[in-house]
């Protein structure tokens, strides 16, 4: 059985259907997409702007709870940076619980989809109890995303996290032990999550490395290797030049800047996602770029860690893929962090329409380009199989309402424009992950379920 939704301004790549008819199959993916009304079948009517949930490329879901705790400064830490701030975050780390991160991820992820986001990268590195000892069930942090997962509906591309240092040469710290594997257990891990898929339709199991920083060379090889026996298509995640401190300790450890140690060491391709790629010198930049992996910017969490900013005009030029990811989650907001990556660097550069280059006699919209670019990188960073309202794909669809303040008046030309880069109102009214409406309106059915558990866990964790 399929539903077809008449969709009165509908996305598609390049372009526009108004209307648009999209069939969805019991399955969640797109049968077919027309601009003519299919003869004798029933339609519903969408009205208002159909648009493809964007992934979120990525996050640390726990950290959220974080948000506005770590905004001083004392006579001890004058100087504070994401060094500082992590040593906070540690805090918060020594008292999380398993029931305490199921709450504040589906918290989260409730979030992401009120913004139009239908799909996540959790970049999951808390795996065991203080000490650094297993939890009975091996996977007990895991499963507590994908539960908060399957409560929202949010797709999940779940990147466990091989730790295995505190920076090169270093041993952990204390708190640190939460979050280590050997390569073997590590692994294992991954292997028992991919069991998992079968009751999880909307789950994706990738690899990600913390950083150069807390693997080796050889444990890296040796990871990767072993995510290749077993899926050589899954997708590869690392943080990487977020900092320059980090880029100076890479290159006294490993003889190369971080991004040019892995094009010259471990092969970069579409299926890896750097996450932050800050600093970046040209040659990276080149380098990165055509090799097709995704740069995964996250504008909002780098802005509030000072870390700098991304090279957006070059890498885009240079025909770089790039998603947006909201990290550490001060914001969850699909515009906000698009907003503050152009305009952060309309300030730097003293100019408008920073991302859209002309492109013979046609107007071309920041918006539009800044959409559809974080949509095509954050799909490939995930693997989820939406990122488009074309046959074949998953059908994630999300409304974009009318009548909301900061739409009214505009057309699909300067509809990705207003919302982007014309106001705060969030117009997100529905949102359909594989072909089920988790939105209604802009709410979820177990939002306030959702909302008082998480009022619980920060009562629990901060006091």
């Amino acid at each position: 059985m399929t539903t077809i939704y008449e969709v009165e301004h509908l996305h598609q790549p390049g372009g526009w259907l108004s209307p648009g008819y999209v069939e969805v199959g019991a399955d969640g993916v797109i049968r077919s997409v027309s601009g003519t009304k299919p003869a004798g079948r029933p339609v519903e009517r969408l009205r208002g702007f159909g648009v493809p949930g964007l992934s979120n490329l990525h996050s640390h879901a726990f950290q959220r709870a974080l948000a506005g705790r770590t905004e001083f400064v004392t006579a001890t830490r004058t100087e504070d940076n994401l060094w500082t701030w992590r040593k906070e975050m540690y805090r918060l780390v020594d008292r999380l619980t398993p029931e305490a991160y199921e709450a504040i991820a589906a918290l989260v992820y409730l979030e992401m989809l009120q913004f139009g986001m239908t799909a996540v990268c959790e970049f999951h590195y808390v795996h065991h109890l203080s000490g650094g000892h297993a939890h009975a069930n091996a996977a007990e942090m895991s499963d507590r995303l994908i539960a908060a997962a399957d409560r929202t509906g949010l797709g999940l591309t779940l990147l466990p996290v091989l730790y295995a240092h505190g920076g090169i040469g270093k041993p952990v710290e204390e708190t640190q032990k939460r979050f280590v594997h050997s390569v073997e257990d590590y692994l294992t891990l991954i292997d028992t999550l991919r069991g998992r898929r079968a009751a999880h339709p909307n789950l994706r199991v990738g690899l990600a490395l913390h950083s150069l920083r807390a693997v080796t060379p050889d444990e890296a090889r040796a990871a990767l290797a072993g995510m290749d026996a077993m899926d050589p298509a899954a997708r590869l995640h690392i943080h990487v030049s977020e900092t320059t401190h980090e880029v100076a300790e890479v290159k006294a450890g490993l003889g190369a800047r971080p991004v040019q140690w892995l094009l010259d060491n471990l092969g970069l391709d579409d299926r890896w996602c750097l996450v932050h790629a800050t600093h970046l010198d040209a040659a990276e930049i080149a380098g990165a770029a055509a090799s097709g992996a995704v740069a995964g910017i996250c504008p909002l969490t780098e802005a509030t860690m000072g870390d700098g900013f991304f090279a957006l005009p070059e890498y885009h030029g240079a025909g770089g893929a790039w998603g947006i990811g909201t990290d550490s989650h001060y914001s969850t907001s699909t515009a906000e962090e698009l907003r503050i990556l152009e305009c952060g660097k309309r300030l730097e550069l003293r100019r408008r329409n920073v991302i859209a280059r002309p492109d013979g006699g046609a107007p071309v919209h920041s918006g539009r380009v800044l959409f559809d670019t974080a949509l095509a990188g954050g799909e490939q960073a995930s693997g989820q199989g939406g990122g488009a309202l074309v046959a074949g794909r998953r059908a994630d669809l999300v409304m974009l309402d009318p009548v909301s303040h900061v739409l009214l008046g505009h057309g699909p030309d300067t509809v990705l424009d207003a919302w982007i880069l014309g106001g705060t109102q969030n117009p997100v009214r529905d949102v359909m992950v594989a072909g089920r409406w988790v939105i209604r309106d802009g709410r979820h059915p177990d939002e306030e379920a959702i909302r008082a558990a998480y009022r619980a866990a920060a009562a629990t964790l901060f006091g």
